[in-house]
Formats: structure tokens, C-alpha cells, sequence
């Protein structure tokens, strides 16, 4: 493991600190390529505009003439946190709007597959529904929305991830409505939003759209941020990068959900997980309310995490809410013998070398195929290396089918190597899609050993020793000055997560003494430039030496009625 320092440009630094900033966020700041305090304008007003989204005025068009005439709406979400958040924020928002038959559906994971195919849009058709919207999935669809718009559907995709590729080509749905900031033409500059912001984009366009026809007055119109505290959980869940206008989606999120403005499921979520809503961060989004409505859609159906969501009964979000927090203890279950078993097959593979191979792929039939993602984000996590994690087809009639799930590391772009194994050996994948750095594909399994081999001739390729090797970006030493309770305070409550990594410190400590808590995590006595500090190092068994360079959080745990800073440490350079 090594320990990169990043580099803090002092001039912006000063400049930054110059305009308000507290000392430690304005160098914090400065290393992340913020310029000027005009960047951290959280302020609504300071958003992207709807006007540059391409599709946004057509799908508002259109959807303001659905509710002229009465038409039936139905969404098709996706079964993951940005899926069902971004179908909640839609039900809420053209409910709020005054579209009363607004009805939604959520493919199963295992029998359906991923994205609106020609059996959903017909099972939309059957329920009366005269308008489709895809959220967080679509732009992928075209035999589905083929079949949707042959059916007297009007279509409109909603979605955010890059469209198919076919010969070289961009291949998109056709006679249909897209909104969509990475299909080609679009200038919306915020090409990482998830799915729960543009459809949340689409409802700024609609009430924009009823005001022009005089539906609503800037006086009369729904406040639709009110929907932010689910546009929030959404973005931090499906991990895109948090640019510019993903912070401030994220940081308008927080603040509601800070004073308590969020809808009576994401209480009951932070009730289930142990969270205080008065204290909220992206941390809770991402590893406790995200990770509950996942599981759902992993192991059950989503329908009980967009009910969650939905619901304005409390009692029933409550019980919603602690069903959720059942299942998602019982894929934590699953994913902990899976990820021991991955772990183990991974480790064989490599067992006479001193490095794993350039790409890993894991594969057992006794695997769940809605815990592979997680499994492979964990192996890559810990050998650094892009991984795919493989788990048999439960659908009826595809039983010699896999379906795998990607993750990557800086470097090397999952969906660009599928792509490119796809061109070398035609046939071998089915179907592929994703991202940079996550990415899922489905093959025969009789094309297992073909397919990793050219996964790994691609590795071979594009990485090098360096990137291959593990590392970890921190920000210099702390000055034990800052080593407070109120300034950890200060820091959780900025907006941190993908592309905006949160503070990690680094420099040498001494190691006073050192203990397993758990039997997994190792808990510390350390000397921080020669002052006591506890830390732990979470999932972590192995001792460390008694001077040693570690990277590390801060944060504040109270004992005995007082306050004290300990350092989470997150890597050792030994």
C-alpha cells in the first residue's frame, strides 16, 4: 500500500480561506479543485437549468398534455436505491403536479432482468397504462421500447447511463422521448447525475411547462424540493461523482433532512439503522439507508422499498422500514459466506504467485445472483483489481445462463473492456452495460474460461505496475489544533463521496498498544505528534509496528458523557 499525499495549491488555499473558509476546509477544498467560495454556493438557485437537459422540455410537453387528458402514466423503475428513489420521486412529484393516475412497476431481478424489455412494456400495456416513463433504466431498451411504442404506448427514458453501442455506433431507442444528459447532443455539464436527478429534472420542466399554461403561478406551484432528502439518498447510493451540481442536490437533501422535512419512510430508515436525522451526513445515505433499500431489491422486491418511500403513513413506513432492515441483515448473511468462498477461489488462483492476475472473475453455482455486485466491489477492494463476480440465472429457461457484476479500480474502464471483449469474441457476451468503474454482463456459462481470459488479456493491456498497485490519496498531516470534537463536526456536515473524497489524514503515530475487538477489528492506542489518541481500524486483524505511517478519518465517539476524537484508520503503509 502506498500513501499519496495530494497536492494543495497554496495561493487557492489562502484564497479560499481569505473568502470565509475555515483553515483546514479551505486547504481541503483547494486539493479537490475548488477555486473560489462561489463554487460551494449550495444555494437552489445555483443549479444546472432544466433548459439544458436535452429531452426535459419535450418529456414536460408531453406530460402536461398526459394530464390534460387524463391519460394513465406508469413508471418502470430499476431495483436498486437510485431505481426506487427516483420512482418515488416521481410518483410524489407528478402526484404533487395534479397527475392522479400515475401507477408504477418494478422488473423482478432474477425473472425479468434488468430494464424495460417487450414483456414489461406489455404487463404496462395490460394495466391500462397509456404513457411509459423509464427511471434509471431505457436508454439501453430498444427492443422494449420498440415494443411499447407497437403496443399505442407513448414512451419517455428516463435515465443516466451511457447508451448501446453497436459497431462502433450509438444505438438508441427509437420514436421515443429521451432525457438523458449522456446521449449524444445533450450540453447539460453534469454529465454524472444519477437517475433519481434527472427525473427530479424532468419535474423542475413539467412545473415550468403548467406555469406557461397557466396551471400553476410562481405563487401557486408545488414546492417539489421538498422531493430533495430522496434526490439526495439516491445520488450518494448509486456512488456517480459528486461534481458541482451533485453537491448541491446532496447538500439541499441534507439540510431538509437535518430539520426533519424528509417523507415518513427515510425517518423510519434512519429509525431501523440507529441514525440521527439531526445529524445527517452522505455516510448515512450511502451505508445505512441505501444499503436497506438495496437489499430489497437483491433479495425480495423493491415494492417494499418504493412503498417505503411512498407511504404518508408513519406507522406503516415503520413497519416497511424494519422489513427492510430484515432483509438487508439477511444479505449481509449471504454476502459474508459468499464473499469468504470468493475470496478463497480468488486467492487459489494465485496461490504460487506473489501478485493475483491483472483481472479477476469468480465464479460458484451456489452463488446469489443479487449479492454478486457487492462480492466483487469487496474482492477489488481488497486486491485491487478490477473483478467480476458471476451467479446462475434463476430466470425459467435461461438456466445455462450467468449473470455477472463488475467492479473496477482507477485506470480501467469496465464498460470500455466489455465492449472491447465483446468486438474480440463476438457471441461470448449476451448482453453488457454499466459504467467506469461497475459494470454487469450476462454469458453462457460454457463461455466462462474464454471470457475471463480476454477480460485478462485486456488487464494485460491497459494497466501497468503502477496502477496496479494499491494506493491511497490522503491530505498531509493534522495539526493536532484541529484534533476537536466541534471540527470533526464541521467536516461531516460538508458534502463528501465520489470524485469528492472525504478528509483522509497521514503521517506517523506511534503505536502504544493494540487489540482485536470483534475478533476483526483491531483497536489502537496511538501517540498522535506526542499526544494519546485512540483509533480502530475497522475489518482489520493483522498487528502493526510500533511506529508506522497510517492513513485515517476522524471521528468523534462520546464515553462517559464526554466527546473524543479517534482516528479511523483506513490504510498502513508498512
Amino acid at each position: 500500500m502506498k500513501i499519496i499525499t495530494r497536492d494543495v495549491p497554496p495561493r487557492t488555499a489562502w484564497a479560499l480561506e481569505q473568502g470565509g473558509l475555515h483553515p483546514l476546509l479551505a486547504r481541503l477544498f483547494a486539493a479537490r479543485g475548488i477555486t473560489s467560495t462561489d463554487e460551494l454556493d449550495d444555494a437552489l438557485g445555483r443549479l444546472l437549468p432544466p433548459s439544458q437537459m436535452l429531452g426535459a422540455q419535450a418529456a414536460a410537453s408531453a406530460l402536461a398534455d398526459a394530464m390534460a387528458a387524463q391519460r394513465a402514466v406508469c413508471i418502470v423503475a430499476d431495483y436498486d436505491c437510485d431505481g426506487a428513489t427516483a420512482c418515488a420521486v416521481g410518483l410524489r412529484g407528478l402526484r404533487m403536479l395534479g397527475l392522479d393516475r400515475v401507477s408504477y412497476l418494478v422488473p423482478d431481478r432474477v425473472n425479468d432482468g434488468y430494464g424495460l424489455t417487450p414483456a414489461i412494456a406489455r404487463r404496462v400495456k395490460a394495466s391500462g397504462a397509456e404513457v411509459l416513463i423509464t427511471v434509471d433504466n431505457g436508454i439501453a431498451s430498444v427492443e422494449g421500447v420498440r415494443a411499447a411504442r407497437e403496443l399505442g404506448l407513448q414512451v419517455i427514458v428516463t435515465d443516466h447511463h451511457l447508451p448501446a453501442m453497436k459497431d462502433g455506433e450509438v444505438t438508441l431507442p427509437q420514436d421515443c422521448i429521451i432525457v438523458n444528459p449522456n446521449q449524444p447532443g445533450c450540453t447539460f455539464e453534469s454529465k454524472s447525475i444519477a437517475g433519481v436527478g434527472v427525473m427530479f429534472y424532468v419535474l423542475l420542466a413539467l412545473r415550468a411547462e403548467l406555469r406557461t399554461r397557466g396551471v400553476f403561478t410562481p405563487q401557486t406551484q408545488p414546492r417539489i424540493d421538498a422531493l430533495l432528502p430522496l434526490v439526495a439518498l439516491g445520488t450518494v447510493a448509486d456512488v456517480v461523482r459528486l461534481d458541482a451540481n451533485n453537491r448541491r442536490l446532496v447538500a439541499q437533501g441534507l439540510k431538509r433532512v437535518r430539520a426533519g422535512a424528509m417523507p415518513p419512510g427515510m425517518t423510519a430508515l434512519f429509525g431501523v439503522a440507529a441514525r440521527k436525522p439531526a445529524a445527517a451526513t452522505g455516510f448515512d445515505f450511502g451505508f445505512a439507508l441505501g444499503p436497506r433499500l438495496n437489499a430489497a431489491g437483491r433479495l425480495a422486491d423493491m415494492t417494499l422499498g418504493i412503498e417505503c418511500l411512498t407511504t404518508e403513513d408513519p406507522q406503516r413506513a415503520d413497519e416497511l422500514a424494519r422489513t427492510l432492515d430484515g432483509i438487508n441483515r439477511e444479505r449481509k448473511a449471504i454476502e459474508g459466506d459468499m464473499r469468504e468462498m470468493a475470496l478463497q477461489m480468488a486467492e487459489d488462483m494465485f496461490d504460487d504467485a506473489e501478485e493475483p492476475p491483472p483481472a479477476l472473475v469468480v465464479f460458484d453455482p451456489d452463488f446469489h445472483e443479487g449479492v454478486v455486485g457487492i462480492v466483487a466491489s469487496r474482492l477489488k477492494d481488497k486486491l485491487h483489481r478490477p473483478t467480476f463476480v458471476f451467479a446462475a440465472s434463476g430466470a425459467e429457461g435461461k438456466e445455462h445462463e450467468l449473470k455477472g457484476s463488475g467492479r473496477s479500480i482507477a485506470g480501467f474502464h469496465l464498460r470500455d473492456a466489455l465492449d472491447l471483449v465483446a468486438k474480440r469474441h463476438p457471441g461470448v457476451l449476451l448482453r453488457f452495460g454499466g459504467h467506469a468503474m461497475a459494470a454487469g454482463c450476462t454469458i453462457e456459462e460454457e463461455h466462462l474460461e474464454t471470457f475471463e481470459a480476454a477480460l485478462q488479456q485486456v488487464a494485460h493491456e491497459w494497466l501497468d505496475a503502477a496502477t496496479l498497485q494499491r494506493r491511497i490519496e490522503a491530505d498531509g498531516p493534522l495539526d493536532p489544533k484541529y484534533r476537536r470534537p466541534d471540527l470533526v463536526d464541521t467536516l461531516h456536515r460538508e458534502v463528501w463521496g465520489q470524485g469528492f473524497a472525504p478528509p483522509v489524514f497521514c503521517e506517523e503515530v506511534q503505536v502504544v498498544s493494540q487489540r482485536l475487538v470483534g475478533e476483526k477489528h483491531l483497536a489502537l492506542k496511538l501517540k498522535h505528534q506526542g499526544e494519546p489518541v485512540d483509533g480502530i481500524w475497522f475489518g482489520h486483524t493483522d498487528p502493526l509496528p510500533p511506529q508506522v505511517k497510517i492513513a485515517f478519518r476522524l471521528d468523534a465517539d462520546e464515553w462517559q458523557g464526554q466527546r473524543r476524537v479517534r482516528f479511523l484508520v483506513e490504510a498502513a503503509e508498512i
